[in-house]
């Protein structure tokens, strides 16, 4: 049994693969995944590059803040697979034309770098992807000024607090959906849940028709996705949340 929940790579494939890499989104993508998610940052020429923190030590061989380097500068280091660190030009080389859904996290809850929005969107459109991209940030300001930019979007709050008033907040802020830490029933809302890597969370977010899991290991989900846990979950738990 299956669901219209779409599975999401979170930060590509990083259960076998080094987070927000390009090996692992081209891996996910060429045995397909539904759906990959990442993080974007601005180095200091405004060049958009995939990496989850601030900072390059904990995934690189380098130290120092993303910002603080021009794009040439940050490719003399490398992730610490070897790889290099990834544009979001080079993903979405990679996503190009193929049938994934691409969930791209503004990251600017910290550093709120400035035109990011502009300079996103303005990249992404120069690219011939299959659906569009859904984007998301903790910072909802972020999101506003997307929002003005190019109204025609899908924007996504992303929060690991219970939202109260949601579909209030969704109506003002314009919102295409939740993308939250935990399941709460919300109605015809939109509600991706993220990390979910325990089987039988993915079971019950299933039972639930969430729109979608973000995982760190995609296949083992899509397993639970087209097995018969989900259906037994769903019976056991009374379509409990998780």
């Amino acid at each position: 049994m299956t669901t219209n929940t779409l599975i999401f790579g979170h930060r590509g494939y990083p259960e076998r693969f080094m987070e927000n890499s390009l090996d692992g989104f081209i891996y996910a993508i060429d045995h397909g995944v539904e759906g990959l998610e990442f993080d974007v940052h601005l180095t200091k020429d405004n060049v958009p590059v995939i990496m989850h923190d601030e900072r390059i030590n904990r995934t690189t061989n380098g130290t120092g803040r993303i910002r603080d380097y021009t794009l040439e500068e940050l490719r003399q280091y490398r992730l610490k697979d070897g790889q290099k660190i990834p544009t979001l030009r080079d993903l979405l080389t990679v996503a190009n034309q193929q049938p994934v859904h691409l969930n791209l996290e503004f990251k600017t809850n910290k550093i709120h770098y400035p035109h990011i929005e502009q300079i996103v969107l303005e990249m992404v459109r120069q690219y011939d992807l299959e659906y569009p991209v859904i984007y998301s940030s903790f910072n909802l300001e972020s999101l506003e000024i997307a929002n003005r930019i190019d109204p025609n979007q899908q924007y996504c709050l992303l929060s690991n607090h219970v939202i109260r008033h949601a579909k209030e907040l969704i109506l003002k802020e314009h919102l295409a959906g939740l993308h939250l830490s935990h399941y709460q029933p919300l109605g015809n809302i939109e509600e991706r849940i993220w990390t979910v890597d325990d089987p039988k969370r993915q079971a019950k977010l299933l039972a639930n028709h969430v729109a979608g899991i973000i995982t760190d290991n995609f296949e083992a989900a899509e397993r639970i996705k087209n097995s018969g846990m989900m259906a037994t979950m769903s019976m056991s738990t009374g379509h409990a949340g998780a």
